[in-house]
């Protein structure tokens, strides 16, 4: 009977279980580059978890708080004046690539330590929920020198979140695991540089912090799928060249339709792209 009330309990706590952050609250990003382009681009990790959560039908505010080159440093400094100021209901913290990453000037594992909870504990005075990020791998090779100083830096996140009573998304542990499934060595399957997201690297940032926000399986699968429809989140480069008759038969054209010959062969192409959508 103990045993038919515990699963019993369970089904009823999967089965209401709730979306945390709710329409009307600020969200606000801590970050470096990594969360700078995830505000900037279109696919960004950033926007991707705004996208989710409005398709869920959870309208918040976005506050994109990622500077390039940043450390914990420097986002000690500014949290005031780029998040708290802005009176955000919840935060994620993304720091640590660029503690490590900049080696001699980077930040120490116990500087590192004291900048992260000094943050931590000024957010939580603020009555801001944060959302602590482990920091997402330096070069796809987990054995490499970074990702090797990094180890302790990010062991270091789970415990205080822990202590803090934060939110956890582990990238770090998503992303090694997704690096040794796409099984593609020498090439990046997640980012563009081994650092810094490709669009399959922010998705994988954004279903993180979904998933600790409360988004189960249905409504991550609806993100998901929704967001193969944004707009600008492939860089495919259409490659055309014209003959001198080609090219005057296409500008008459364009002027005809009172624009421009690039514009016009934008346009020709996206209906294309539409068509195969039929």
């Amino acid at each position: 009977m103990k045993t038919i009330l515990t699963l019993f309990a369970l089904t009823l706590t999967t089965a209401f279980a709730e979306i945390s952050i709710k329409s009307g609250e600020k969200l606000a990003f801590l970050g470096d580059s990594i969360t700078q382009g995830g505000k900037s681009k279109p696919g960004g990790y950033v926007n991707l978890v705004n996208h989710a959560l409005a398709t869920n039908d959870v309208k918040i505010e976005v506050i994109g708080a990622g500077i390039s080159g940043h450390k914990s440093n420097q986002m000690l400094a500014r949290l005031d004046n780029d998040v708290l100021s802005k009176k955000p209901q919840w935060m994620t913290l993304s720091c640590g690539v660029n503690d490590v990453w900049h080696g001699a000037k980077g930040v120490t594992l116990e500087d590192y330590k004291k900048n992260i909870t000094a943050i931590v504990e000024k957010a939580q005075a603020a009555n801001v929920k944060v959302i602590l990020l482990t920091s997402t791998m330096i070069g796809e090779d987990q054995a490499n020198p970074n990702n090797q100083k990094l180890i302790p830096y990010n062991e270091f996140l789970r415990t205080l979140a822990k202590e803090k009573n934060c939110l956890l998304a582990d990238l770090n542990a998503d992303m090694q695991a997704a690096v040794i499934k796409a099984n593609t060595p020498g090439k990046n399957a997640l980012t563009g540089d081994g650092v810094h997201m490709a669009f399959p690297g922010d998705m994988l940032m954004a279903t993180g912090i979904l998933k600790v926000l409360g988004l189960d399986d249905k409504e991550l699968a609806k993100a998901q799928d929704a967001w193969l429809d944004i707009p600008n989140t492939s860089n495919l480069k259409v490659d055309a060249s014209f003959s001198q008759r080609e090219m005057q038969q296409l500008e008459k054209a364009a002027a005809t339709r009172n624009t421009t010959p690039q514009n016009l062969v934008n346009e020709e192409f996206k209906k294309v792209l539409d068509g195969l959508k039929k």
